[in-house]
Protein backbone atom coordinates (compact mmCIF):
# COMPACT_ATOMS: atom_id res chain seq x y z
CA UNK A 1 0.00 0.00 0.00
CA UNK A 2 0.92 3.62 -0.48
CA UNK A 3 2.11 5.04 2.56
CA UNK A 4 0.56 7.19 4.28
CA UNK A 5 0.80 11.29 5.42
CA UNK A 6 -0.16 11.57 8.70
CA UNK A 7 -2.37 14.60 9.70
CA UNK A 8 -0.38 17.45 11.29
CA UNK A 9 -0.82 20.30 13.79
CA UNK A 10 1.33 22.06 15.14
CA UNK A 11 2.83 21.35 18.87
CA UNK A 12 5.61 22.43 21.27
CA UNK A 13 9.30 21.80 20.72
CA UNK A 14 9.69 17.85 20.26
CA UNK A 15 12.93 18.08 22.76
CA UNK A 16 10.69 19.10 25.65
CA UNK A 17 11.55 17.51 28.41
CA UNK A 18 9.14 16.04 31.17
CA UNK A 19 10.14 17.32 34.61
CA UNK A 20 7.33 16.42 37.41
CA UNK A 21 6.76 19.70 38.37
CA UNK A 22 5.53 20.43 34.77
CA UNK A 23 3.30 17.47 35.40
CA UNK A 24 1.80 18.21 38.57
CA UNK A 25 0.73 21.51 37.60
CA UNK A 26 -1.49 19.61 34.23
CA UNK A 27 -3.68 18.17 36.67
CA UNK A 28 -6.13 19.41 39.33
CA UNK A 29 -5.18 21.49 42.41
CA UNK A 30 -3.69 19.25 44.71
CA UNK A 31 -2.73 16.75 42.09
CA UNK A 32 1.00 17.98 42.47
CA UNK A 33 1.65 16.76 46.07
CA UNK A 34 0.05 13.83 45.45
CA UNK A 35 2.67 13.02 42.26
CA UNK A 36 4.98 14.07 43.85
CA UNK A 37 4.59 11.92 46.78
CA UNK A 38 5.20 8.42 45.47
CA UNK A 39 6.40 6.65 41.98
CA UNK A 40 2.63 6.48 40.16
CA UNK A 41 2.00 3.97 37.27
CA UNK A 42 1.77 6.90 35.19
CA UNK A 43 5.32 7.91 36.14
CA UNK A 44 6.58 4.39 35.76
CA UNK A 45 4.56 4.49 31.75
CA UNK A 46 6.92 7.80 30.88
CA UNK A 47 9.87 6.58 32.74
CA UNK A 48 9.97 9.43 35.33
CA UNK A 49 11.47 9.52 38.74
CA UNK A 50 9.54 10.17 41.89
CA UNK A 51 10.79 13.74 43.07
CA UNK A 52 14.23 13.60 45.14
CA UNK A 53 13.52 13.40 49.12
CA UNK A 54 9.74 11.91 48.52
CA UNK A 55 8.75 8.12 49.62
CA UNK A 56 7.74 6.15 46.75
CA UNK A 57 4.71 4.91 47.15
CA UNK A 58 1.97 2.23 45.00
CA UNK A 59 -0.95 3.36 43.33
CA UNK A 60 -3.77 1.75 45.37
CA UNK A 61 -5.84 -0.99 43.66
CA UNK A 62 -9.07 0.74 44.08
CA UNK A 63 -7.21 4.14 41.90
CA UNK A 64 -6.48 1.43 39.22
CA UNK A 65 -9.70 -0.69 39.13
CA UNK A 66 -11.22 -0.68 35.83
CA UNK A 67 -15.33 0.92 35.84
CA UNK A 68 -17.63 -1.64 35.80
CA UNK A 69 -18.85 -0.37 32.34
CA UNK A 70 -16.08 -1.43 30.36
CA UNK A 71 -17.40 -5.04 31.12
CA UNK A 72 -21.11 -4.52 31.28
CA UNK A 73 -23.61 -7.72 30.31
CA UNK A 74 -22.65 -6.99 26.13
CA UNK A 75 -19.01 -7.03 26.13
CA UNK A 76 -17.92 -10.10 24.72
CA UNK A 77 -15.67 -10.74 27.93
CA UNK A 78 -19.13 -11.69 28.88
CA UNK A 79 -19.99 -14.28 26.82
CA UNK A 80 -20.47 -17.57 28.24
CA UNK A 81 -19.73 -20.72 26.10
CA UNK A 82 -22.21 -22.67 27.31
CA UNK A 83 -24.97 -20.62 25.49
CA UNK A 84 -23.10 -22.02 22.18
CA UNK A 85 -26.95 -22.32 19.97
CA UNK A 86 -25.76 -25.89 18.86
CA UNK A 87 -29.52 -26.10 17.49
CA UNK A 88 -29.30 -23.24 15.41
CA UNK A 89 -28.07 -22.66 11.45
CA UNK A 90 -24.56 -22.58 10.99
CA UNK A 91 -24.44 -18.58 10.48
CA UNK A 92 -25.71 -18.15 14.05
CA UNK A 93 -23.28 -20.47 15.27
CA UNK A 94 -20.30 -18.29 13.22
CA UNK A 95 -21.94 -15.67 14.72
CA UNK A 96 -21.38 -16.55 18.45
CA UNK A 97 -17.70 -17.80 17.38
CA UNK A 98 -16.54 -14.02 16.37
CA UNK A 99 -17.14 -13.07 20.42
CA UNK A 100 -14.01 -15.12 20.93
CA UNK A 101 -12.61 -13.85 17.79
CA UNK A 102 -13.08 -10.15 18.57
CA UNK A 103 -10.66 -10.36 22.09
CA UNK A 104 -7.45 -10.97 19.79
CA UNK A 105 -5.14 -8.73 20.95
CA UNK A 106 -4.15 -5.95 18.34
CA UNK A 107 -2.15 -3.03 18.03
CA UNK A 108 -3.50 -0.11 20.54
CA UNK A 109 -5.99 -2.03 20.94
CA UNK A 110 -7.25 -0.61 17.61
CA UNK A 111 -9.52 -3.83 16.67
CA UNK A 112 -8.88 -3.44 12.63
CA UNK A 113 -11.02 -6.32 12.05
CA UNK A 114 -14.73 -6.40 10.28
CA UNK A 115 -16.28 -9.96 9.40
CA UNK A 116 -19.04 -11.00 7.11
CA UNK A 117 -21.37 -14.09 7.60
CA UNK A 118 -22.65 -15.86 4.11
CA UNK A 119 -23.96 -19.37 5.27
CA UNK A 120 -21.14 -21.34 6.07
CA UNK A 121 -18.59 -18.88 5.08
CA UNK A 122 -17.23 -16.51 7.52
CA UNK A 123 -14.22 -13.70 6.04
CA UNK A 124 -11.84 -11.10 7.91
CA UNK A 125 -11.56 -7.57 6.06
CA UNK A 126 -9.08 -5.11 7.48
CA UNK A 127 -10.59 -2.02 8.40
CA UNK A 128 -7.85 0.46 7.56
CA UNK A 129 -9.95 3.04 8.85
CA UNK A 130 -8.17 1.89 12.10
CA UNK A 131 -4.68 1.96 10.99
CA UNK A 132 -1.60 3.43 12.62
CA UNK A 133 -0.22 5.86 9.29
CA UNK A 134 2.74 6.70 11.89
CA UNK A 135 3.97 3.36 13.80
CA UNK A 136 2.51 1.48 11.00
CA UNK A 137 2.80 3.07 7.85
CA UNK A 138 2.56 -0.61 5.93
CA UNK A 139 -0.32 -1.99 7.90
CA UNK A 140 1.80 -4.66 8.53
CA UNK A 141 0.55 -4.56 12.49
CA UNK A 142 -2.67 -4.45 11.22
CA UNK A 143 -2.78 -7.55 9.37
CA UNK A 144 -0.87 -9.51 12.38
CA UNK A 145 -3.86 -8.23 13.86
CA UNK A 146 -5.86 -9.54 12.32
CA UNK A 147 -4.08 -12.97 12.00
CA UNK A 148 -4.54 -13.22 15.47
CA UNK A 149 -8.24 -12.69 15.26
CA UNK A 150 -8.50 -15.23 12.56
CA UNK A 151 -6.70 -17.98 14.52
CA UNK A 152 -8.60 -17.06 17.26
CA UNK A 153 -12.13 -17.24 15.41
CA UNK A 154 -10.38 -21.02 14.63
CA UNK A 155 -9.91 -21.81 17.83
CA UNK A 156 -13.20 -21.38 19.09
CA UNK A 157 -14.44 -22.93 15.94
CA UNK A 158 -12.88 -25.96 17.43
CA UNK A 159 -13.96 -25.94 20.32
CA UNK A 160 -17.57 -26.39 19.25
CA UNK A 161 -17.44 -29.06 17.60
CA UNK A 162 -16.86 -27.41 13.81
CA UNK A 163 -14.09 -28.00 11.73
CA UNK A 164 -12.69 -25.15 9.51
CA UNK A 165 -11.05 -24.32 5.92
CA UNK A 166 -8.70 -21.53 5.76
CA UNK A 167 -8.14 -19.66 2.55
CA UNK A 168 -6.00 -16.67 2.62
CA UNK A 169 -5.95 -13.71 0.26
CA UNK A 170 -8.86 -15.58 -1.17
CA UNK A 171 -9.63 -12.91 -3.80
CA UNK A 172 -6.24 -10.83 -5.17
CA UNK A 173 -8.90 -8.12 -6.24
CA UNK A 174 -10.09 -7.31 -2.96
CA UNK A 175 -6.76 -6.60 -1.17
CA UNK A 176 -8.79 -6.00 2.18
CA UNK A 177 -10.22 -9.26 2.13
CA UNK A 178 -7.46 -11.18 4.46
CA UNK A 179 -9.25 -14.19 4.63
CA UNK A 180 -11.92 -17.16 3.89
CA UNK A 181 -13.21 -19.33 6.81
CA UNK A 182 -15.46 -22.09 5.88
CA UNK A 183 -16.93 -24.88 8.26
CA UNK A 184 -16.74 -28.02 6.54
CA UNK A 185 -18.84 -29.93 8.79
CA UNK A 186 -18.58 -31.23 12.58
CA UNK A 187 -15.57 -32.77 14.46
CA UNK A 188 -15.09 -34.24 17.65
CA UNK A 189 -13.25 -31.35 19.93
CA UNK A 190 -10.45 -32.52 21.92
CA UNK A 191 -9.21 -31.97 25.74
CA UNK A 192 -6.38 -29.92 23.82
CA UNK A 193 -8.84 -27.84 21.77
CA UNK A 194 -10.72 -26.80 25.10
CA UNK A 195 -7.64 -26.14 26.37
CA UNK A 196 -6.54 -23.54 23.83
CA UNK A 197 -10.31 -21.93 23.56
CA UNK A 198 -10.79 -21.51 27.74
CA UNK A 199 -7.24 -19.45 27.03
CA UNK A 200 -8.44 -16.94 25.35
CA UNK A 201 -10.57 -15.52 28.36
CA UNK A 202 -7.72 -16.48 30.34
CA UNK A 203 -5.50 -14.38 28.12
CA UNK A 204 -3.73 -10.85 29.96
CA UNK A 205 -1.13 -7.84 28.12
CA UNK A 206 1.00 -7.41 31.32
CA UNK A 207 3.18 -4.27 30.68
CA UNK A 208 4.29 -4.58 34.16
CA UNK A 209 7.19 -6.18 35.38
CA UNK A 210 6.82 -10.22 35.38
CA UNK A 211 7.57 -11.63 38.44
CA UNK A 212 11.54 -12.80 39.12
CA UNK A 213 10.64 -16.64 38.57
CA UNK A 214 12.22 -18.63 35.94
CA UNK A 215 10.13 -20.18 32.60
CA UNK A 216 10.75 -23.45 32.43
CA UNK A 217 12.92 -24.14 29.15
CA UNK A 218 10.12 -27.28 28.27
CA UNK A 219 7.65 -24.64 28.11
CA UNK A 220 9.64 -22.27 26.05
CA UNK A 221 9.59 -24.96 23.99
CA UNK A 222 6.30 -26.07 23.67
CA UNK A 223 5.21 -21.93 23.12
CA UNK A 224 7.86 -21.72 20.35
CA UNK A 225 6.07 -25.40 18.67
CA UNK A 226 2.88 -23.60 18.62
CA UNK A 227 3.60 -20.27 16.91
CA UNK A 228 5.31 -22.62 14.43
CA UNK A 229 2.44 -25.35 14.02
CA UNK A 230 -0.14 -22.08 13.70
CA UNK A 231 2.02 -20.30 11.49
CA UNK A 232 3.25 -22.59 9.20
CA UNK A 233 6.72 -22.99 7.06
CA UNK A 234 8.17 -19.81 7.66
CA UNK A 235 7.29 -19.15 10.73
CA UNK A 236 9.60 -18.76 13.49
CA UNK A 237 9.75 -17.72 17.29
CA UNK A 238 12.56 -18.01 18.37
CA UNK A 239 14.15 -17.17 22.36
CA UNK A 240 16.83 -14.38 22.58
CA UNK A 241 18.82 -16.02 25.27
CA UNK A 242 22.37 -15.07 26.66
CA UNK A 243 23.46 -11.89 28.19
CA UNK A 244 24.88 -10.15 25.78
CA UNK A 245 22.49 -10.93 22.90
CA UNK A 246 19.42 -9.57 25.76
CA UNK A 247 21.38 -6.37 26.56
CA UNK A 248 21.58 -6.07 22.98
CA UNK A 249 18.06 -6.24 22.11
CA UNK A 250 17.03 -4.05 25.12
CA UNK A 251 18.90 -1.70 24.15
CA UNK A 252 17.46 -1.54 20.55
CA UNK A 253 13.80 -1.39 22.35
CA UNK A 254 15.61 1.61 24.56
CA UNK A 255 17.29 3.21 20.87
CA UNK A 256 13.58 2.90 19.02
CA UNK A 257 11.85 4.44 22.00
CA UNK A 258 14.23 7.44 21.72
CA UNK A 259 13.56 7.59 18.22
CA UNK A 260 9.24 7.41 18.04
CA UNK A 261 8.82 9.13 20.94
CA UNK A 262 11.05 11.75 19.57
CA UNK A 263 8.33 12.37 16.78
CA UNK A 264 5.49 14.56 16.99
CA UNK A 265 3.36 12.26 14.78
CA UNK A 266 4.41 9.48 16.47
CA UNK A 267 3.32 11.11 19.73
CA UNK A 268 0.35 12.81 18.85
CA UNK A 269 -1.18 8.95 16.86
CA UNK A 270 -0.31 7.30 20.29
CA UNK A 271 -2.28 10.28 22.26
CA UNK A 272 -5.21 9.42 20.32
CA UNK A 273 -5.44 5.38 21.06
CA UNK A 274 -5.13 6.59 24.86
CA UNK A 275 -8.42 7.34 27.05
CA UNK A 276 -9.15 7.98 30.56
CA UNK A 277 -10.97 5.61 32.59
CA UNK A 278 -14.42 6.07 32.03
CA UNK A 279 -14.55 6.97 28.61
CA UNK A 280 -16.70 4.55 27.78
CA UNK A 281 -14.21 3.97 24.05
CA UNK A 282 -14.99 0.51 23.11
CA UNK A 283 -11.41 0.24 21.70
CA UNK A 284 -8.08 1.90 22.55
CA UNK A 285 -5.92 1.89 25.85
CA UNK A 286 -7.63 2.79 29.05
CA UNK A 287 -5.48 3.94 31.65
CA UNK A 288 -6.25 1.40 33.83
CA UNK A 289 -4.26 -0.62 31.59
CA UNK A 290 -1.16 0.39 32.65
CA UNK A 291 -2.34 0.72 36.55
CA UNK A 292 -3.22 4.48 36.24
CA UNK A 293 -5.37 6.56 38.89
CA UNK A 294 -8.61 8.35 37.09
CA UNK A 295 -6.68 11.92 37.24
CA UNK A 296 -3.81 9.79 35.82
CA UNK A 297 -5.61 8.73 33.05
CA UNK A 298 -6.95 11.98 32.42
CA UNK A 299 -3.56 13.18 31.98
CA UNK A 300 -1.63 11.03 30.59
CA UNK A 301 -2.59 11.62 26.44
CA UNK A 302 -1.66 15.47 26.72
CA UNK A 303 1.62 14.62 28.16
CA UNK A 304 2.22 11.82 25.41
CA UNK A 305 1.19 14.27 23.15
CA UNK A 306 3.10 17.27 24.37
CA UNK A 307 6.30 16.00 25.74
CA UNK A 308 9.48 13.87 24.31
CA UNK A 309 9.76 11.17 26.97
CA UNK A 310 12.08 9.08 25.18
CA UNK A 311 15.15 8.89 27.06
CA UNK A 312 13.06 7.96 30.35
CA UNK A 313 10.62 5.64 28.53
CA UNK A 314 13.43 4.32 26.90
CA UNK A 315 15.41 3.45 30.05
CA UNK A 316 11.92 2.24 31.21
CA UNK A 317 11.32 -0.42 28.95
CA UNK A 318 15.16 -1.20 28.38
CA UNK A 319 14.75 -2.17 32.42
CA UNK A 320 11.48 -4.37 31.27
CA UNK A 321 13.42 -6.20 28.59
CA UNK A 322 16.45 -7.25 30.53
CA UNK A 323 14.33 -8.33 33.58
CA UNK A 324 11.77 -10.39 31.78
CA UNK A 325 12.10 -13.85 31.93
CA UNK A 326 11.28 -15.00 28.36
CA UNK A 327 12.57 -12.44 25.41
CA UNK A 328 11.37 -13.83 22.27
CA UNK A 329 11.33 -12.71 18.48
CA UNK A 330 8.48 -13.71 15.86
CA UNK A 331 9.70 -13.89 12.06
CA UNK A 332 8.70 -15.09 9.06
CA UNK A 333 10.22 -16.15 6.11
CA UNK A 334 9.22 -13.33 3.95
CA UNK A 335 7.97 -10.17 4.53
CA UNK A 336 4.50 -9.10 3.10
CA UNK A 337 0.92 -9.53 3.75
CA UNK A 338 0.20 -13.37 3.74
CA UNK A 339 3.44 -13.45 6.39
CA UNK A 340 2.34 -10.82 8.66
CA UNK A 341 -1.40 -12.95 8.71
CA UNK A 342 0.51 -16.61 8.99
CA UNK A 343 2.89 -14.20 11.92
CA UNK A 344 -0.56 -13.17 13.57
CA UNK A 345 -1.95 -16.81 13.19
CA UNK A 346 1.54 -18.15 14.93
CA UNK A 347 1.78 -15.43 17.53
CA UNK A 348 -2.11 -15.98 18.65
CA UNK A 349 -1.31 -19.97 19.11
CA UNK A 350 1.38 -18.99 21.19
CA UNK A 351 -0.03 -16.69 23.24
CA UNK A 352 -2.40 -18.81 23.70
CA UNK A 353 -0.67 -21.55 24.75
CA UNK A 354 1.59 -19.39 26.90
CA UNK A 355 -1.73 -19.08 28.68
CA UNK A 356 -2.47 -22.66 29.06
CA UNK A 357 1.05 -22.92 30.68
CA UNK A 358 -0.20 -20.16 33.24
CA UNK A 359 2.41 -16.81 31.63
CA UNK A 360 1.21 -13.95 30.46
CA UNK A 361 2.87 -11.58 27.72
CA UNK A 362 3.31 -8.33 26.20
CA UNK A 363 5.31 -6.36 23.61
CA UNK A 364 8.28 -4.64 22.80
CA UNK A 365 7.75 -4.17 19.20
CA UNK A 366 9.46 -0.64 18.78
CA UNK A 367 12.93 -2.16 17.24
CA UNK A 368 10.81 -3.44 14.80
CA UNK A 369 8.77 -0.50 13.56
CA UNK A 370 11.72 1.49 13.33
CA UNK A 371 13.22 0.35 10.00
CA UNK A 372 16.52 1.34 10.91
CA UNK A 373 16.53 -0.67 14.07
CA UNK A 374 14.82 -3.70 12.55
CA UNK A 375 18.01 -4.34 10.52
CA UNK A 376 19.82 -4.46 13.83
CA UNK A 377 17.68 -7.05 14.89
CA UNK A 378 17.59 -9.12 11.89
CA UNK A 379 21.26 -9.67 12.14
CA UNK A 380 20.80 -10.01 16.07
CA UNK A 381 18.39 -13.15 15.27
CA UNK A 382 18.90 -14.27 12.19
CA UNK A 383 16.93 -17.60 12.44
CA UNK A 384 13.89 -16.05 12.50
CA UNK A 385 14.12 -14.28 9.07
CA UNK A 386 12.32 -11.12 9.21
CA UNK A 387 10.90 -9.94 12.94
CA UNK A 388 7.54 -9.38 13.58
CA UNK A 389 6.93 -9.13 16.93
CA UNK A 390 9.04 -8.44 20.03
CA UNK A 391 7.97 -10.57 22.77
CA UNK A 392 7.91 -10.78 26.65
CA UNK A 393 6.77 -13.64 28.54
CA UNK A 394 6.98 -14.48 31.97
CA UNK A 395 4.73 -15.12 35.15
CA UNK A 396 2.93 -11.72 35.78
CA UNK A 397 -0.39 -10.17 37.67
CA UNK A 398 -3.54 -10.72 36.65
CA UNK A 399 -4.61 -7.10 34.98
CA UNK A 400 -7.50 -5.52 33.77
CA UNK A 401 -9.04 -6.49 30.48
CA UNK A 402 -9.06 -3.74 28.10
CA UNK A 403 -12.53 -2.90 26.19
CA UNK A 404 -13.44 -4.70 22.86
CA UNK A 405 -16.41 -3.63 20.28
CA UNK A 406 -19.49 -5.99 20.38
CA UNK A 407 -19.50 -8.56 17.35
CA UNK A 408 -23.02 -6.72 16.19
CA UNK A 409 -20.82 -3.22 15.39
CA UNK A 410 -17.92 -5.17 13.71
CA UNK A 411 -19.95 -7.26 11.44
CA UNK A 412 -21.01 -6.76 7.79
CA UNK A 413 -23.98 -7.36 6.72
Amino acid sequence: MPRREPEREPLPDPRARLELSELGELTAPGARRRLAARQTPLQKFLGLKPKPGKPARRATAAEARPPAEHLDAKSPWRTDPDAFPRDAGMEAKLKFCLNFAVLAPSSHNSQPWRFRIDGKTCEVWADRRKALPVADPEDRELTISCGCALEFLRTALRRFGLEEQIRLLPDPRRPDLLARVLVRGPRESTLEDTRMFEAIAARRTTRTPFAARAVAASAVKTIEAAAAEAGGPGVVLATVAGDQPRARLARLVHEADVVQLGSRAFRRELALWMHHNRSGAKDGLPGYAYGMSELESLAAPLVVRTFDVGEGRGARDEHLAQHSPVLAVLGSERDDTESWLRAGRGLAAALLRAAVLGLTASYLNQPVEVPEMRVHLKRLVPEVGWPQIVLRMGYGPLTARTPRHTVAEVLDH
